[in-house]
């Protein structure tokens, strides 16, 4: 077992009683195996901050290498073709879904499933876990997903008072509010998979690769569910929450079916993102036009755009929460996509970075308090309990970063 692993286990133990409280700061560098020194990447505005993300000899992230790799050394027209063959395999000949599609409504599944169905011909089960608060866009982006494509679609709802104990936990504990929807996010449609025995799960994007990350499977159409055991959620298993007086009843409901299962039936969780050259930007153009896909009508908390992971209530704590963590926040992920999708210039990226990353959202900052049953100096404790001495001083009662991409 790794040092990561032993300290993530450590923290579920009663004697670490403090630290889950917010009493004691946790240790990010040994948690997320950071690096002390902080380097920005030289395309792009992302930082090694970023958990997994490496960068080569001459400055360069790993996104920011596969960006070049899938624009001039990807043959798009085979790996369509090699998409062709993998679909005539499984197609239904008996009007049966035949491929499951994890799709909120947003433009990113919503491009996937609809490609699918009405280019390529395929019988799609959509299928939705729920967001923690529903917002109204998103709600509406669902509806008229289903509607305007008359898709089949099943949403997943776990239990609400063990959802709403899960959220306050993962936020003091993980640090990560979204945790229990990230269970749900990955796990439930696998389980709809194997309750319609249907062996292709089609995700959109590797987010390793397009954003950072473990290139284990950059280069390959599926990725491997024992591998998913590598990644921090998934050390972090719902089963470890029972320490919290949760069910295991309810803790079910965000956890994986058994390995064996998925192996038996041979279920495969493939990327859209591999076949096709991915691009969110125009996922949206296309989904505007084809699902009824909405945006916001204000600019997104943290970031510059209108667009993105728009689902969820508490969203903007997520990537808060992200840039606490790892000085990097929304608006750097989202610049950093539009420089490696040559949208914009690695200078105009440095300025939306400066201009909006950070920003504290406090459109919902009241629903998370309530929800999560905390107090404003519960909250701040917590919040600071995650800011690492690497990352952060504290200058007349003020908080700075110590390294920004635009120094």
């Amino acid at each position: 077992m790794c040092i990561r692993d032993r300290y993530l286990q450590d923290l579920l133990q009663k004697k670490y009683h403090n630290i889950l409280n917010g009493n004691k700061k946790k240790n990010v560098l040994k948690l997320y195996n950071l690096p002390k020194k902080i380097l920005f990447c030289k395309k792009c505005t992302i930082s090694n901050q970023r958990p997994r993300i490496t960068f080569n000899s001459k400055g360069i992230c790993s996104a920011c290498q596969y960006a070049v790799f899938k624009r001039k050394k990807i043959n798009w027209k085979k790996r369509e073709e090699e998409l062709l063959r993998l679909l005539d395999k499984h197609r239904s000949k008996i009007n049966k879904h035949d491929i499951v599609v994890p799709c909120s409504g947003g433009k990113d599944g919503s491009w996937v499933a609809h490609q699918l169905k009405f280019k390529y011909g395929m019988k799609p089960l959509c299928v939705t876990w729920s967001p923690i608060i529903p917002s109204k866009i998103g709600k509406t982006n669902l509806r008229n997903f289903i509607k305007l494509g008359n898709f089949d679609h099943i949403l997943g709802k776990p239990d609400s008072k063990t959802l709403k104990k899960l959220t306050a936990l993962s936020l003091d504990i993980m640090g990560e509010p979204f945790q229990p929807f990230i269970y749900g996010q990955y796990n439930y449609p696998v389980k709809i998979a194997l309750e319609n025995n249907i062996s292709v799960l089609m995700y959109g994007e590797n987010a390793e690769a397009e954003y950072g990350g473990d290139m284990t499977f950059a280069f390959k159409p599926y990725n491997d569910f024992q591998s998913r055991n590598n990644h921090f959620f998934s050390k972090f298993t719902p089963e470890m929450w029972s320490n919290y007086k949760i069910s295991k009843k309810h803790l079910n409901e965000f956890s994986a079916p058994p390995i064996n299962k998925i192996l038996k039936n041979d279920i495969r969780m493939y990327f859209f993102g591999y076949y096709k050259f991915w691009d969110p930007q125009e996922n949206f153009y296309y989904c505007q036009k084809h699902t009824g896909f909405k945006v916001n009508e204000d600019r997104t908390e943290g970031t510059f755009s209108k667009y993105a992971s728009l689902d969820d209530e508490l969203d903007g704590f997520h990537y808060y929460l992200m840039f606490i963590k790892f000085g990097i926040g929304r608006a750097t992920s989202d610049a950093a996509h539009e420089v490696r999708d040559q949208k914009i210039s690695r200078e105009e990226a440095v300025y939306l970075v400066k201009k909006y990353d950070g920003e504290f959202p406090k459109k919902f900052y009241k629903t998370l308090l309530k929800y999560c049953n905390i107090s404003d100096s519960k909250f701040q404790k917590i919040i600071d309990s995650w800011r690492s001495d690497h990352i952060w001083d504290k200058i007349n009662g003020k908080w700075f970063l110590k390294n920004t991409v635009w120094k």
